[in-house]
């Protein structure tokens, strides 16, 4: 059984984004209040940031504003010629409409691909990027030499930062795509090959449910009131788990690789980015 490393392979994915020259552009993060967890979401970005040489500039915005004025503000800074990446940090304050005010990101600095038109691109196989999250499953696959086409992949919970995209992506390149959401009967799941969950409910998957040999990759995350970050993916009991194949642990799991997937495509998106000869 192996548990994947996400600070590993998010330290391959810099290595890689390393040997490409630095844009001289600015990745504009904006924060909409102050909520806690997208504080250390944005302070995980933030060190990322640093550690590649890139402008990361934050942006706060104050959560009394409309979700018009948001939207102008948002459509301000990623005009600025300047900013070649823009990023409204997750999650937002319960009265923003957090589609309503992404899609004043253009298609072309959208490395979150969470506006209307880059989603609408990349579902036509025509945008420059593909959404962080779909990078992630994409990387862990390459990680593990896994073979999709033969397999049976459930996909749980059908947001459309995490789920929709994903299914969307496997469509096609697995054997057979299960969609689910977290009021699904997930019996089933114990004869799938691979389950990729991002509901947000701790506990809601245990290897005892799973069968020998199946893989977890994990991006669910569930704050409990002692401050203790879950996954959807409990893995206890112990003895159980060493019949999988592979899983993502939360925290250090799927969090680091979303990170440099952003940052990949922020290198992607900047058309001066290429290979040092040096």
């Amino acid at each position: 059984m192996q548990k994947i490393s996400g600070k590993e392979v998010s330290q391959s994915l810099i290595k890689r984004l390393k040997a490409l020259e630095l844009p001289d552009k600015i990745l504009a993060a904006i924060l909409i209040g102050e909520d806690p967890t997208s504080l250390s979401f944005l302070r995980q970005k933030e060190k990322m940031a640093k550690e590649l040489g890139v402008d990361f500039r934050l942006y706060k915005l104050s959560d009394k504003l409309t979700n018009d004025d948001l939207r102008g503000e948002v459509g301000k800074i990623s005009k600025q010629s300047k900013v070649s990446g823009v990023i409204v940090q997750l999650p937002l304050p319960p009265a923003v409409n957090k589609y309503y005010v992404s899609n004043a990101i253009p298609r072309e600095k959208d490395v979150d691909v969470l506006g209307e038109r880059a989603l609408g691109a990349f579902y036509n196989d025509r945008n420059d990027v593909i959404p962080p999250a779909v990078g992630v499953v994409e990387e862990i696959l390459k990680t593990v030499n896994y073979e999709l086409k033969t397999k049976k992949v459930t996909v749980l919970g059908l947001g459309k930062l995490v789920g929709k995209p994903i299914s969307v992506w496997l469509t096609g390149k697995c054997r057979e795509l299960y969609l689910l959401d977290k009021e699904s009967d997930l019996e089933g799941i114990g004869q799938v090959d691979l389950v990729i969950t991002g509901v947000g409910k701790a506990g809601l998957v245990n290897p005892k449910m799973l069968k020998i040999g199946a893989g977890v990759i994990d991006f669910g995350y569930y704050y409990f009131p002692d401050g203790r970050l879950s996954g959807d993916f409990d893995p206890n009991p112990e003895k159980e788990l060493e019949k999988l194949s592979f899983y993502t642990p939360t925290p250090g799991g799927t969090g680091p690789i979303l990170v440099a997937k952003l940052f990949e495509n922020f290198y992607t998106l900047n058309p001066v980015a290429q290979l040092r000869l040096d």
